[in-house]
């Protein structure tokens, strides 16, 4: 199977449809996007050259299953489409926020702090029977342009 993400003018991710490979191989028997693209434009009354291919297996910038990753990540409604670094870029999560081309994700302009040990071992049940006493986490304050530890249980 083959995924296309349609984009409309300003590259965002309309939708995402999935062809049977048959659809995108060409008179050698190799599968390619241009032939995929072809059979979405006539099919779909969308020009070719806004259908993008995607792969189900990519997100970060890492294929799941350990193979070679493909522009980025997966493709899904709302995303936008970046040819100059062939990169599907979800939406930004907060302003100041800036993408990782490498990751192929959006990062703080601050590194996310690490929970302690103590934190850690608040965070894990001791058993099945036993709730855990905390539940910490840092979560983005963009107003401070800060990580603010909180305890989701508290």
């Amino acid at each position: 199977m083959a995924s296309f993400a349609k984009i409309n003018d300003d590259n965002e991710v309309l939708a995402v449809l999935t062809l049977d490979n048959e659809n995108c191989v060409n008179s050698e028997g190799v599968e390619t996007e241009s032939v995929g693209q072809q059979w979405l434009e006539t099919h779909n009354n969308w020009p070719a050259d806004k259908w993008i291919q995607t792969s189900y297996n990519t997100i970060n910038n890492t294929h799941t299953l350990g193979g070679t990753a493909f522009r980025g990540n997966y493709a899904s409604i709302g995303f936008t489409w970046d040819s100059s670094n062939n990169i599907f870029w979800p939406p930004k999560p907060y302003p100041s926020w800036v993408k990782n081309t490498t990751t192929a994700s959006w990062e703080a302009p601050v590194a996310k702090p690490a929970l302690t040990a103590e934190q850690n071992a608040q965070n894990t049940k001791p058993d099945a029977a036993t709730p855990s006493s905390h539940m910490w986490g840092y979560h983005w304050n963009e107003d401070t342009q800060s990580w603010d530890l909180t305890d989701s249980m508290a």
